[in-house]
């Protein structure tokens, strides 16, 4: 195993000798195995350990273990405990994603203010296996086919050279002590569900499965480059930057094949996922201007081009205050155009400026009586969310009420002028009307005694 991992980190040029390397250790048989073969092997190393806070006491005993091993080898140490079905919850996450970007985060943290060259995680040939069928089993790309990768950026997986019996013999051999995580046998979560169901029948099927399987994740990940060689070759084509946004002449861009593919590989890296691509795609042959937000960037597909900028706010630069596209209050809109906004999104410019927030509801809150703001029960929506122009036959539940009421009468009841009707905006979650901008929520989304997380928009002037 040794002269394995020696092997592997020069093969894939993970690091130098010299260099230190953050390791993160959990406390677990990986981890603990990774941590050894790092001290035998001579590599200049620390540790950081994140405490969860999801398993009570045992989470608390795998800080106090990894801390004791981190003293027996004589490493520097950093450990954290996070909250994290708290921050799940404020951020509209699964537990599973909130800990592994809380993990990430701490880590980049720890690794730029400690002198750490990379950060290095005990992932090995059959977290790859199971990576490989949970992301065929929720639907992916090729990206999401070619495994776990033995380096991204300042993250590398230096075992990525051993199977998991490889791993186990060697603990076994050394008489290394590890924590057992309990969670790991738990048929609730679907990595446990293929390791401990599905890939054990697939051995009884073919004895040699992981070899075969990873031989084929690494003809993926080969014929993955080929295709991102086109991709870049097309995006260098069709792309044309002008100024704060990109432009995309239709007519070009539907002479790809296989169109969506392209599109995909185009636009995913702009935050733009499959289910807002498949309704691009489909208003592509559409004369109606309509508009599509990413968490980082505004789509805008008019008759000849798709046309796209930065959200401001967003961390991506490409916007800045003079870029205007359009102007909210023209009124020259197409009664038809939507606005498509995905989960993640924190602000948008046009047609109106909203501002959108996520927080834990808390004893102290106060709802807000003021009309340009809306406090939604998050829990109660599904995203993405659309915005347009009201139109005729359009109802809601009014706050207060548990009866419909058509928007033409409430305009009525409000005594609303022409004017101030075409200008009116509304926000709609699966269809149902959640909030007429500037006017009134609809009672079934509002805040309850059973709400946990607000969903706040804020109509900016």
């Amino acid at each position: 195993m040794i002269e394995g991992i020696i092997g592997f980190i020069r093969e894939q040029k993970l690091f130098r000798q010299d260099e230190n390397i953050l390791l993160a250790i959990s406390g677990g048989m990986d981890s603990m195995v990774m941590l050894d073969l790092f001290h035998r092997a001579g590599f200049r190393f620390g540790i950081a350990h994140c405490n969860f806070s999801l398993r009570g006491k045992e989470s608390d005993g795998d800080a106090k273990f990894v801390k004791s091993a981190a003293k027996k080898y004589k490493v520097p140490f950093s450990q954290k405990k996070f909250k994290t079905e708290q921050y799940a919850k404020e951020s509209g996450l699964s537990i599973q994603m909130a800990a592994r970007k809380l993990r990430y985060d701490w880590f980049e943290e720890i690794r730029s203010e400690n002198g750490y060259d990379f950060i290095a995680t005990a992932h090995h040939l059959d977290d790859q296996i199971e990576t490989f069928f949970i992301n065929l089993i929720r639907g992916t790309g090729i990206a999401g086919l070619h495994g776990i990768l033995p380096e991204n950026g300042r993250l590398i997986r230096p075992m990525l050279f051993a199977f998991r019996e490889d791993v186990e013999k060697y603990a076994r051999e050394n008489h290394l002590h590890y924590r057992e995580d309990s969670s790991n046998q738990s048929l609730k979560y679907t990595r446990n569900q293929i390791r401990h169901q599905l890939i054990p029948v697939l051995q009884t099927i073919q004895p040699a499965f992981a070899s075969s399987i990873t031989e084929t994740i690494n003809k993926i990940r080969n014929f993955e480059m080929i295709g991102q060689a086109v991709v870049t070759r097309n995006r260098n084509l069709l792309f044309q930057q002008e100024d704060n946004q990109i432009r995309i002449e239709i007519r070009q861009l539907k002479k790809l094949v296989p169109l969506k593919a392209h599109v995909y590989e185009l636009l995913s890296p702009l935050g733009f996922n499959s289910r807002v691509i498949d309704n691009l795609l489909d208003a592509l042959d559409s004369g109606h201007e309509k508009t599509f937000f990413s968490p980082t960037h505004q789509l805008i597909k008019d008759r000849k081009n798709l046309i796209i900028t930065g959200i401001r706010d967003a961390g991506c630069g490409m916007r800045d205050a003079g870029c205007g596209i359009r102007d909210a209050g023209c009124g020259m809109r197409d009664k038809n155009e939507e606005f498509v906004i995905e989960a993640g999104v924190k602000r948008i410019e046009s047609p109106v400026k909203l501002k959108f927030n996520i927080k834990k509801l808390s004893p102290d809150f106060i709802i807000p009586t003021t009309s340009d703001v809306a406090s939604l029960d998050y829990d109660r929506l599904e995203f993405p969310l659309t915005l347009r122009k009201w139109q005729a036959g359009d109802a809601f539940n009014p706050f207060g009420m548990n009866k419909k009421k058509k928007l033409s009468d409430f305009f009525n009841d409000k005594k609303f002028t022409l004017t101030e009707k075409e200008n009116t905006w509304i926000l709609l979650s699966n269809n149902q009307i959640v909030w007429v901008i500037g006017q009134r929520i609809d009672n079934r989304f509002k805040l309850t005694t059973k709400t946990k997380i607000i969903f706040h928009v804020m109509l900016l002037p």
